[in-house]
């Protein structure tokens, strides 16, 4: 009896720790210690720059446990994008146009801020004549990949005016600097650019601005800050200091108009002098709050859609969550 009991106990015993193995809580997921951000290289997105050269970005986001703060540099928003449904970036200063292609796709993501309004540029050469858009008939044009902002307001204008951008016009697809080195070749007529290559196209005498962005869609939006949905839902306090750093460069950099222009000078191994001149020139506004951008950006999906760039209409609700903004902006 005594022999049984003691075999009953152990054998109880080695189940509860068997058991104890079996219903043990998962380990928890490793805290996040560094933060992937992209950007392209135009004075539209200088507040991610200056929020990098200055280590607002490193110094905001430590407290939340971020040890290591990498930037990636991509020449159009389509790259871009691809790169953030592959998981890999976490945050993305990038034009609206080319989010709607991914969040059409399946990008698990939104818009959380605004970075700016308007801000691009069609140059063409100086020898090629220009009243409206029926000159441009004939004509080869470069810009940004389809998708991007550039292409979808360029094709748009010109159907608003009676041209079939397939047909009346040749239209390729370039990244900012094989387009300023095709017109400086004369291989192209003209570019569709954001600033400041137009600015610097003109300094360096092959071209000439001869339509601002601003004048295809008044106030249309430009650039946005987007973060991932995996960031948004598991560490929603990080989000709102990327806001609040995002928000403190763009203020700087409006009020610091020439540091800007050096921060970008400096990054990107530009003249800062031309870099100024642009942004003393351009119709650009940097802005944060991404609630004037809302109704214009889903116009921006909805050209998308009737321009077959994408199969899903999408809704602001499926574009944007203003409430980071909204938060940060109270306190």
């Amino acid at each position: 009896m005594k022999i049984t009991t003691i075999t009953f106990i152990s054998i109880m015993l080695v189940a509860a720790v068997f058991l104890s193995g079996c219903t043990s809580a998962p380990e928890e997921e490793a805290a996040m210690t560094e933060i992937n951000i992209g950007y392209q290289p135009s004075t539209h997105q200088i507040a991610h720059m200056t929020a990098m050269e200055k280590g607002w970005w490193a110094e905001d986001l430590a407290p939340f446990g971020i040890e290591t703060v990498n930037e990636f540099e991509f020449p159009t928003g389509a790259p871009e994008m691809q790169a953030m449904l592959a998981g890999d970036l976490d945050v993305a200063y990038v034009g609206a146009a080319p989010v709607m292609t991914a969040l059409a796709s399946g990008l698990d993501a939104k818009i959380v801020a605004a970075v700016n309004t308007q801000g691009s540029d069609l140059v063409l050469r100086p020898e090629v004549p220009y009243e409206g858009p029926e000159d441009l008939k004939g004509l080869k044009i470069a810009t940004f990949p389809p998708g991007t902002i550039q292409d979808t307001l360029l094709k748009n204008w010109l159907i608003e005016n009676g041209l079939d951008p397939e047909n009346d016009l040749e239209i390729v697809a370039m990244g900012p600097g094989d387009a300023k080195a095709a017109i400086a070749a004369d291989q192209v007529d003209g570019v569709f650019l954001p600033h400041p290559a137009p600015t610097f196209i003109e300094a360096e005498g092959n071209g000439r601005s001869v339509l601002a962005s601003g004048e295809i869609m008044p106030d249309h939006p430009c650039c946005v800050l987007v973060v991932s949905g995996d960031l948004i839902r598991n560490n929603p306090e990080m989000v709102e200091q990327i806001v609040m750093t995002h928000i403190k460069a763009a203020e700087y950099d409006s009020a610091n108009i020439e540091e800007a222009a050096e921060t970008y000078g400096t990054k990107l191994t530009a003249d800062p002098e031309i870099v100024l001149k642009s942004l003393e020139e351009w119709d650009g506004v940097w802005s944060a709050d991404p609630r004037p951008l809302v109704n214009s950006t889903v116009e921006y999906a909805n050209i998308q859609y009737e321009l077959g760039y994408i199969s899903t209409e999408l809704t602001a609700e499926d574009i944007f969550d203003v409430s980071f903004y909204e938060t940060v902006s109270e306190e």
